[in-house]
């Protein structure tokens, strides 16, 4: 499953999602490189 994260203010990354972590953040995988990031909401109307 992709996961779009947040790696600061102006810095979104969407990968494959590896692993949820106590903090709330998740790490995802692009290409052979894991990030580590707050998760973006699916937006709703």
């Amino acid at each position: 499953m992709y996961k779009t994260i947040m790696l600061g203010s102006c810095v979104a990354v969407q990968g494959l999602f590896l692993r949820a972590l106590k903090n709330g953040k998740i790490a995802i995988l692009v290409g052979n490189k894991e990030f580590i990031g707050v998760p973006v909401e699916a937006y709703s109307k």
